[in-house]
């Protein structure tokens, strides 16, 4: 049960203290895209992201789109935001997330993942070791397989509700 609980829980990216996440030693952000960053169904993103993800760079932190979403999805956040990105991530499977670690030379405890499922971004992240951060979704509007997703999600969260494990809505950082 605690690989679905998140080490975080938020509102939004917005609502994150990253400074707390800086003296923690995290160094990198992984972002998921869809209903983290910006609505499942929107192809242009908000300018607030982008104000965001350029004051997190300024503080130090490496963002990187960290998403299941195919390439054609992802690739064109990445000029916008001007940051890294990690298509078709098979979240929650460890390989691509272990990949990532290596490839850009961190180790689990300095990077954070930031997402708006428990079945694939907190319980990806907490199978590799790495801090886990929930937020709610921005949209009640799904892909089809996220939808399929949420179904077993609320099962999952009210199994952890009745053991007083995690609350949804009720913030923690």
């Amino acid at each position: 049960m605690e690989n679905y609980i998140p080490d975080i829980y938020q509102k939004s990216i917005y609502t994150i203290d990253y400074s707390k996440l800086l003296s923690r030693g995290i160094k990198c952000l992984l972002f998921d895209l869809d209903n983290t960053i910006i609505a499942s169904s929107d192809k242009i993103p908000p300018k607030k992201a982008k104000d965001l993800f350029i004051s997190l760079k300024q503080k130090g932190f490496k963002i990187i789109i960290f998403s299941n979403s195919p390439k054609i999805r992802v690739k064109q956040f990445q000029n916008f935001f001007d940051v890294d990105c990690y298509y078709n991530a098979r979240k929650p499977h460890a390989g691509k997330f272990k990949k990532l670690l290596k490839i850009y030379n961190y180790k689990e405890n300095e990077v954070a993942i930031i997402g708006d499922q428990l079945l694939t971004d907190v319980l990806g992240g907490n199978k590799v070791g790495i801090t886990t951060i929930l937020v709610n979704p921005l949209s009640d509007k799904d892909i089809i397989f996220t939808r399929f997703n949420r179904f077993f999600e609320k099962r999952k969260m009210k199994k952890l509700r009745d053991k007083n494990l995690f609350c949804k809505g009720r913030y923690y950082d």
